[in-house]
């Protein structure tokens, strides 16, 4: 391995390590401040609640402010009774008379997921996907009834928030279900919510109408708007993996890129001011989107998540505040489409131009071109056809390797010709031993480069040329929902990391955790044993013009992957062990195929070829010729001071 490979596998550690170290220090920062800020959130929202009590009190008096705290404390459970004097009034008779109810929850559901639905707020309460399971055998539950509110905000004539209304189900099917909130005592004027489901799809659509609502609400609104709030349950076996995928996403209309709010162990908010065709709650593998059917339908978006200390079971907060333009004129309601289901790329592909398959984190340019183009195209016809996904990763390793063979194998011949060379550049350095000198001896190398037709960046090249594919395989792994729940040897889950050992309940090692990962070790001492070989076959040459290398290679990169690392997915750290064995292979059978003397007879032959200068070379000898008058140049004023 030569100093430019050298080089180029410390950069890449830099980056990994730097990548590791800011995330934990963004997490035992905001850990703190999350807890202090959810102790302040309860706090206001205890105030809040209180000051909507008075509010109510004095507008009913006292005793329907009693019957309202009965409402409150009871969970909806208690029937109101309304009283008939005017003071009762808050919305109007129609309004009022539905503040009270019992809720009561529907379930709507197809071959893909189960969905319930509430009277209270017209909401969806619940969303459940049948194919796949928590970490721990439970139902995967996307949200659940005590998480989630979906509320409305209008002035009919009041300011009516559609959340705090019991609603009347209408319509109820196997794949349609209406809730009306009336609007007057004939039930004539109403807002409805319909949704409907599709056979074998994650998506659901749903109707707001205002049609036989118009003649309530006031003539000059202008806009509406739509909150939706869901709590995102722990899906995942790590909490801190899992909450690095886990935020919010949001795509403008017309264009192919998609925003999102970024990772934060703490909260994260954005005011979008222009217009939104979709919001997304993303987690790790899966996500509850809202789309507009309109791109014009979201004017704006208020959107922020608060995230859950890891010693809860929830991993984030998630809230959207969306607005929609309205007109008394053309308005009739707003058609929204929910996706309820895995971040599989093959699966949100199909959704056509709202670019989901965005949400799958697979890298930015040349990185995301290969996970999306070869990478995943090979991985879903290798698992279409073997179980085992075990298997899966070593032939994919496998094939990446014979793609990338060429280059491995120049690489290993440029180094192969750097270590015949090294006693003649060792005769160079003996004979321009002065600093002085330099620029003779750098014309000098690069003329016995030159002859012996060697390119000292023939190392550096095929390793620049594979670091994509290394990062592209570090962006897939993390974000393949194939490997999810898939078993492997001693893994139990290939999308998570695999323990042999965990540690004592409440012991944790900084930045390494608190289990140890087998895979991981194994991968770090397979580094190691890679390094090894590749610094022998150097020849000690890096150890000359870098002597602080091969300890940075032997031992401190190993063992800072193994810290990195034991908290990755463990089909990463399989496959990164599989490549390192197969390299290490492949360096035995070069030196086994690729014999020293003729190699060096070779480069002699090349040698007694006459070689044309190129222009680098005539202008370096044209910087030497300059910089030696100079120098003599230099001497000549010296010595004529002294006289």
């Amino acid at each position: 391995m030569n100093k430019n490979t050298l080089i180029g596998l410390l950069v890449i550690g830099l980056i990994l390590f730097g990548f590791s170290w800011y995330n934990n220090k963004q997490y035992t920062e905001r850990r703190e401040q999350q807890l202090e800020q959810q102790r302040i959130a309860d706090s206001v929202a205890r105030v809040e609640m209180e000051r909507l009590r008075m509010q109510q009190q004095q507008a009913q008096g006292d005793s329907t402010a009693v019957a309202e705290r009965q409402i409150i404390d009871t969970a909806g459970v208690v029937r109101k009774t309304n009283p008939t004097s005017p003071r009762s009034v808050i919305y109007g008779e129609a309004f009022d008379r539905q503040l009270a109810g019992t809720e009561e929850f529907y379930t709507l559901e197809n071959e893909l997921f189960r969905l319930t639905f509430s009277n209270k707020g017209g909401r969806i309460a619940a969303a459940e996907l049948k194919d796949y399971k928590k970490y721990n055998g439970d139902p995967l539950m996307l949200f659940t009834e005590a998480g989630s509110r979906f509320n409305l905000n209008l002035f009919a004539p009041a300011q009516i928030n559609t959340a705090d209304f019991y609603f009347t189900a209408r319509e109820v099917s196997d794949s349609t279900i209406a809730f009306r909130l009336y609007a007057d005592t004939t039930e004539a004027s109403y807002l409805e919510y319909r949704y409907t489901i599709r056979p074998d799809n994650y998506l659901m659509d749903m109707k707001i109408d205002l049609t036989h609502l118009k003649g309530a609400i006031v003539p000059n609104q202008s806009d509406m708007t739509l909150a939706w709030n869901i709590i995102s349950p722990q899906e995942e076996k790590g909490f801190q993996n899992e909450n690095n995928y886990t935020t919010i996403v949001y795509k403008y209309p017309g264009e192919s890129s998609i925003e999102e709010l970024g990772m934060s162990t703490g909260t994260e908010e954005e005011e979008v001011k222009t217009k939104v065709q979709w919001v997304a709650f993303k987690q790790q593998f899966f996500s509850s989107i809202i789309v507009a059917a309109d791109e014009a339908l979201f004017a704006s978006a208020d959107l922020k998540y608060n995230t859950f200390p890891p010693t809860d079971t929830n991993i984030k907060d998630f809230s959207a505040t969306m607005t929609l333009p309205y007109s008394a004129a053309t308005t009739q309601g707003y058609d929204l489409q929910f996706y309820f289901g895995p971040n599989k790329y093959s699966i949100l592909k199909q959704y056509g131009d709202w670019e989901f398959q965005k949400l799958v984190p697979l890298g930015w340019w040349i990185i995301g071109w290969i996970n999306r183009y070869v990478v995943i195209p090979v991985f879903d016809f290798l698992g279409s056809y073997i179980a085992n996904f075990g298997i899966v990763i070593l032939i994919l390793t496998v094939l990446i390797k014979l793609l990338i063979f060429p280059l491995t194998y120049k690489s290993y011949l440029s180094t192969a010709r750097m270590r015949l060379l090294k006693p003649d550049i060792d005769k160079l350095n003996e004979k321009y031993p002065r600093k002085e000198d330099a620029m003779k001896k750098q014309q000098a190398m690069m003329q016995l480069y030159k002859s012996a037709g060697v390119n000292p960046m023939g190392g550096c090249l095929p390793m620049l040329i594979q670091f994509p594919i290394l990062i592209a395989m570090f962006r897939f792994f993390p974000a393949a929902i194939e490997l999810r729940d898939k078993s492997f040897l001693w893994a139990d889950d290939l999308s998570s990391y695999d323990s042999i050992w965990n540690f004592p309940h409440g012991f944790s090692i900084p930045f390494y955790g608190d289990h140890v990962s087998l895979f991981a070790l194994l991968m770090a001492v397979s580094l190691f044993i890679s390094s090894k070989i590749n610094y022998a076959q150097s020849a000690g040459m890096s150890n000359q013009q870098m002597p602080g290398m091969k300890f940075m290679m032997l031992y401190l990169m190993p063992i800072m992957l193994l810290v990195w690392f034991n908290n990755y997915a463990a089909g990463l750290c399989y496959y990164y062990l599989l490549s390192n064995i197969i390299t290490i292979g492949q360096t035995f059978a070069f030196r086994y195929l690729v014999d020293d003397k003729k190699l060096h007879a070779q480069m002699m032959e090349n040698a007694k070829k006459p070689v044309k200068k190129s222009k680098w070379q005539q202008r370096l000898e044209e910087m030497q010729r300059q910089q030696e008058a100079m120098r003599k140049q230099q001497q000549q004023q010296r010595g004529g001071g002294k006289r």
